[in-house]
């Protein structure tokens, strides 16, 4: 008798399991095709170039000044030598400084564009879950090594669909 109870414990949660549904989808391919991720990925891919130009150009101004003063130490003065290691100290304490502006600045940017889409795609993703009385939908880009197919459903399609839905 005891055994009878215990295999009933045992499987009593493996039958009601087996009832549950899940999904699972690819949040990245999601969020790459959607239309407002391509736009502002390329705003801030526009931005980080626009960026990367004038770190260059401050760069090459800085490297410019360093070889020049490496040419005429030896006929500097020591006073205008020391002048001259300070401006380049300032440039490239400048340098670095808009080195990590930029870093912060797209960043921000970053966020500031793509939160109201990860926003949107969440919802698509809470309302199909609704609709289709899933137990949660996994998403696979995440990392997740192995989904069943028999035991989780690929909501993928039924997601874009709902972000078509809501626009």
């Amino acid at each position: 008798m005891k055994k009878l109870i215990l295999m009933f414990m045992l499987f009593a949660p493996v039958a009601t399991f087996a009832q549950q549904k899940f999904g699972h989808l690819d949040a990245q391919s999601i969020m790459s095709s959607m239309p407002e991720f391509i736009k502002a990925k390329g705003e801030v891919d526009a931005k980080q170039k626009e960026m990367e130009n004038e770190l260059k150009t401050m760069q090459d101004e800085f490297q410019r000044k360093l070889e020049e003063y490496q040419k005429t130490q030896s006929t500097m003065n020591a006073t205008k030598q020391k002048e001259t290691e300070e401006q380049l100290t300032q440039m490239q304490q400048k340098l670095q400084q808009a080195f990590n502006d930029g870093q912060q600045e797209l960043g921000k940017l970053s966020q500031e564009k793509m939160m109201p889409i990860q926003t949107k795609l969440v919802n698509a993703i809470k309302a199909v879950g609704k609709a289709g009385n899933y137990v949660y939908i996994m998403d696979i880009s995440a990392g997740i090594p192995y989904i069943s197919d028999t035991l989780s459903k690929d909501v993928t399609a039924e997601v874009k669909a709902q972000l078509n839905k809501m626009k």
